[in-house]
């Protein structure tokens, strides 16, 4: 198996032992690793449950595009939440970045997500 390692300056720098996305075997699918709501320029955490939904779907579609597509070639997305009462707003931006059809999608209710983040999701992407 090989892997290609993608990296983009426009989404934030991995705070771990992780790569922004992998490309595996030189194939289609991408594997996008979780974003939260952090701004690649100063690594700040945007305030707030919607500007953190905005700058996570900004991020994902920076690295979406350093792999070779757009937010549109997502197939799978996962939505991690603090609260599962913002999921009526997390609907509402998604349709505003996303075109018919939709990803397959799961969205999950979690106890916490690192620097305190209120949002986080990934994604597989099919190119």
């Amino acid at each position: 198996m090989t892997k290609q390692i993608i990296h983009t300056n426009d989404a934030p720098q991995a705070i771990g032992t992780y790569s922004q996305a992998v490309r595996v075997n030189g194939g289609d699918t991408v594997y996008l690793s979780g974003q939260i709501g952090l701004n690649p320029v100063n690594m700040q955490m945007a305030e707030g449950i919607e500007a953190q939904i905005q700058q996570v779907f900004s991020n994902l579609k920076a690295v979406a595009k350093a792999s070779g597509g757009d937010l549109n070639d997502i197939v799978k997305l996962n939505i991690f939440l603090t609260d599962l009462d913002n999921f009526a707003l997390v609907n509402e931006i998604m349709a505003s970045h996303f075109s018919q059809p939709y990803p397959a999608r799961a969205a999950v209710g979690v106890k916490a997500l690192p620097r305190g983040a209120l949002v986080e999701m990934d994604a597989v992407m099919v190119l």
